[in-house]
């Protein structure tokens, strides 16, 4: 057990990506529980006979113990795994969705600056996405990214003149769902706007259960699109994910 003024310590994570350091370490980059984003030597894990093996792919949820580094730089000491999430690996469409999820919170989170929600978000839609390939994990996730971001769109009036609709299109920088009048940005259906709702309003399970269709589709490219607006950068995972 790590010493109170240590600089050993113990975190959970998620591993975001990975990069060759010589010829035999990487440089891992976790989300944790406790540190937010946090980027880690892990020396000797590319030989053979590593004892890390396969516990430091991205992807893998992982109980550490660190070693905290002067620099920008941890050195990963153990490395437990609680979650392999073997059956989203096994799939190439639902590893293409879990790595949009890796992507974005890369993106959003900053190092060493706690975030434990959205570490528990990417944890829960990670077991979704293991349980089931419901089409709207993606977009589900965006949006309560988004919102935890102060993002929060406004859908059930006109987020430019306060109006009750009807609604026919979506801007997020003007603050969400527009009426005829005002609006900009990209069309919006009823059907989009009532699943949106649902995820922002505590509806999530029931939005999981939904079969693949016109709506949902229409929620994926607007969450890709608001998504994107707000980090102004393109995801670069985003393009597998793309049915149009």
């Amino acid at each position: 057990m790590p010493r109170a003024g240590s600089p050993l310590y113990r975190d959970q994570g998620v591993v975001l990506r990975t990069i060759k350091l010589g010829e035999a370490d990487r440089i891992v980059t976790f989300v944790t529980q406790g540190r937010g984003k946090v980027r880690a030597v892990a020396k000797g894990v590319r030989k053979t006979k590593s004892r890390f093996g396969g516990r430091l792919e991205p992807m893998t949820h992982v109980s550490l113990l660190l070693y905290e580094g002067r620099g920008d730089l941890d050195v990963v000491t153990q490395a437990e795994t609680l979650d392999h999430f073997r059956p989203v690996r096994e799939d190439l469409d639902r590893v293409a969705k879990a790595t949009s999820l890796l992507e974005a919170v890369d993106q959003v989170v900053q190092e060493r600056e706690p975030n434990p929600r959205v570490y528990q978000m990417l944890v829960g839609a990670l077991r979704a996405l293991a349980a089931g390939d419901s089409p709207l994990i993606v977009a589900a996730f965006f949006w309560k990214l988004l919102s935890l971001e102060g993002a929060h769109p406004v859908l059930d009036v006109c987020a430019s003149c306060g109006g009750d609709g009807p609604f026919e299109a979506f801007d997020l920088g003007e603050g969400g769902a527009l009426c005829r009048d005002c609006r900009r940005g990209v069309p919006v259906s009823p059907e989009a706007l009532s699943i949106m709702r649902l995820i922002l309003g505590g509806g999530l399970a029931a939005v999981l259960t939904l079969p693949a269709g016109s709506a949902t589709h229409e929620v994926e490219h607007l969450a890709t699109h608001a998504l994107e607006q707000h980090l102004e950068r393109r995801l670069r995972s985003l393009h597998v994910l793309d049915r149009s």
